[in-house]
C-alpha cells in the first residue's frame, strides 16, 4: 500500500525524485498519466493493467466511456527510473497538472499522485472542516475496522 506524502521541486528538464519508500513499492518500470482533480496518477505496472482490463469491458458506444478512455490513456507513457530515482514528465503532464516548481508526491493505496503543490493544499484546506462528513458519508458513520 503507498501511502505518505513528500515534497520536492521539478528541474527545468521536468524530472522529479520519487522518494525511495515509494519506488520500492511500484517497481522500476510504471504508467503516469492525466488524473483525476488535476492531478497526475502513477501506476506499479500490475495496477495499471488491471485497470487497462476494466476500461477494456466499458461500451465504446457510450460516450463518456470514450472521452474518458482518450483522456486518460492518450496521456499515460511508461517510465523507468534513472540512476538518482528520478522520473521524468512530459511538458503535457506538466502542464495538466499545473506544476510549475515544488510539487507534492503522496501515496493513495494503488497509485501515486503528483500534484502542484499550491494546487493540492488548496484541496486540502478545502476539504479539512468536511473530513468528518465525507467519511461519515462513505463508511455511514462506521469507520472501525
Amino acid at each position: 500500500m503507498l501511502i505518505g506524502e513528500y515534497r520536492h521541486n521539478i528541474d527545468d528538464k521536468g524530472r522529479i525524485i520519487i522518494p525511495a519508500k515509494f519506488r520500492e513499492e511500484i517497481g522500476m518500470k510504471f504508467v503516469v498519466t492525466r488524473g483525476l482533480d488535476g492531478c497526475l496518477f502513477v501506476y506499479a505496472m500490475d495496477n495499471w493493467n488491471k485497470i487497462v482490463s476494466k476500461l477494456q469491458t466499458l461500451p465504446f458506444t457510450k460516450k463518456d466511456a470514450r472521452t474518458f478512455m482518450r483522456f486518460f490513456l492518450s496521456g499515460a507513457t511508461v517510465c523507468e527510473f534513472d540512476k538518482q530515482g528520478r522520473i521524468n514528465l512530459s511538458n503535457s503532464l506538466i502542464e495538466y497538472a499545473g506544476i510549475q516548481k515544488e510539487c507534492t508526491i503522496i501515496g493513495v493505496n494503488d497509485r501515486l499522485e503528483i500534484w502542484a503543490s499550491e494546487k493540492l493544499d488548496t484541496i486540502m484546506e478545502e476539504n479539512t472542516l468536511n473530513f468528518s462528513d465525507i467519511a461519515e458519508n462513505l463508511f455511514e458513520g462506521d469507520f472501525n475496522a
